[in-house]
């Protein structure tokens, strides 16, 4: 039986997916979260790609990487609880409906699957890569125009992001995630109290991958 081989581009396009991510986004406005939408899905989606096309995995491979990191939050659209668990689940149905191989589908599930905290763990590269680009895209344009900073500790630390990035040395195998924070508008140990876990997450995702994980927060590493 032959297969679909699809491009991240023809996931880009899916209607049907894009509805999913707006749905979920959508959502989770209502309930308070920060954006979750087509700029998330995307930054994440080319952040995961990168990640492993600088480590230099197959090119396949940084393919899957991206159509996770796209489709990975589409499960906001059932519920913001496990929405890792209904995500990859749609992903499979979705997936499978365009003819991608069973071993394919089922890598990117995994991926989706495993990508938020309370049950996540980088089961292979793809879920790896997935893990370190969802939770390094934290930056003002994610809060939401009514936002009440004062009020959310998520809306705050978002807001006070004024760059971040991640830098990949292959040789010295470091992943480095750089951050600078506005300290006026949310301390640094504020990150560190509502992140932490994900930092944890972050440092088991780069040692998946054969590397370290740092954390620079305005010039000063603290992990």
């Amino acid at each position: 039986m032959g297969y679909a081989v699809l491009s991240p581009e023809d996931i880009f396009k899916d209607q049907e997916v894009r509805a999913y991510i707006q749905q979920g986004n959508d959502n989770l406005g209502v309930i308070g979260f920060t954006e979750h939408g087509f700029a998330h899905a995307k930054r994440s989606s080319d952040t995961a790609r990168e990640i492993l096309t600088a480590l230099g995995y197959p090119e396949r491979t940084c393919q899957l990487a991206a159509i996770a990191g796209y489709m990975h939050d589409i499960g906001n659209t059932v519920n913001r609880v496990d929405h890792a668990h209904s995500g990859a689940l749609m992903a499979f149905t979705i997936l499978t409906k365009l003819g991608m191989s069973p071993q394919e589908t089922g890598l990117i599930c995994s991926a989706i699957g495993h990508h938020d905290e309370r049950t996540a763990f980088p089961v292979n590269p793809v879920a790896a890569a997935l893990i370190l680009s969802d939770k390094s895209d934290v930056r003002r344009s994610r809060v939401r125009k009514d936002a009440e900073l004062e009020e959310d500790i998520h809306d705050r630390v978002n807001y006070a992001v004024e760059n971040s990035r991640l830098q990949i040395d292959p040789q010295e195998k470091l992943l480095i995630f750089h951050l600078t924070i506005d300290t006026k508008i949310c301390p640094v140990m504020e990150y560190f109290e509502i992140f932490m876990d994900r930092m944890v997450l972050c440092r088991k995702a780069a040692q998946t991958l054969g590397l370290q994980f740092e954390l620079i927060i305005n010039g000063t590493r603290l992990l």
